[in-house]
């Protein structure tokens, strides 16, 4: 018997739809990048970082750990006073992925460890978070993936069959506690990959169907001299998004 068709589909947001980094913030603190790497897997640990996802308040996780490393404080503020600075940009392909699912009557749904305190600064960075039927955010469940209680209450919130709920996320661990939770799991590693994988599940075409350009009043054109060419000089275009 064939598997049930998916009738909606779960996101991870940092790594999947979203750019993060704290990276994109530390490299303007610090001069040496081995310091700076240092300081990230020392102090700001991401163990650290994953309490706040957890619930633990900002206020808190600085004072706690500005306590232990004292002389550090100014930059472990930095975190969260300068949260947004983390951020980079949407993961253009992925987004793409999931305006095309839009279109398709598909229910969407983002699942994401992140504070509570720091979404709501991201969130009007990044439009496209309106097209979600919902969104479940650790911070204010107090749960982080791959807590199975966290599958559990996304699936009771949103009213959502499990065999007929697709996950994606970029973290092997989360994969597998949501294949353990029924749900149909698919690791991200890039945008192209993933779009294979959901036209595996009949879900999109394998490559992208080109947009039509939006439609525009035509001018008329001025006549040319007659034996004269376009000029070969092409347009230019504008610099593409910055790796950042």
């Amino acid at each position: 018997m064939p598997p049930p068709t998916p009738a909606a589909v779960v996101f991870d947001l940092g790594g999947v739809l979203i750019d993060w980094d704290p990276r994109y913030l530390y490299r303007s603190l610090f001069d040496d990048e081995a310091e700076m790497e240092a300081f990230l897997a020392e102090v700001t640990t991401p163990e650290w970082n994953a309490a706040q996802d957890a619930g633990r308040p900002w206020s808190e996780a600085v004072e706690v750990l500005a306590t232990e490393h004292p002389h550090r404080r100014s930059l472990i503020e930095a975190y969260w006073r300068r949260w947004v600075e983390t951020l980079g940009g949407p993961i253009e392909g992925s987004v793409a992925i999931l305006d095309d699912l839009r279109g398709r009557g598909l229910r969407l749904y983002a699942l994401s460890n992140w504070s509570a305190e720091t979404f709501p600064l991201a969130r009007p960075r990044f439009p496209f978070l309106d097209w979600f039927d919902g969104i479940l955010i650790s911070g204010e469940a107090r749960l982080t993936k791959p807590d199975p209680r966290i599958f559990a209450h996304l699936l009771e919130r949103f009213a959502l069959e499990p065999e007929t709920t697709v996950f994606i996320d970029d973290s092997e661990a989360n994969v597998r506690a949501a294949a353990n939770a029924g749900l149909v799991p698919i690791r991200f590693i890039d945008p192209a990959q993933l779009r294979r994988e959901l036209a595996r599940l009949g879900l999109l075409e394998a490559t992208a169907r080109p947009k039509p350009p939006p439609a525009t009043t035509q001018r008329p054109r001025n006549p040319r001299p007659a034996g004269r060419g376009r000029s070969g000089r092409g347009r230019r275009r504008s610099p593409g998004p910055s790796p950042g």
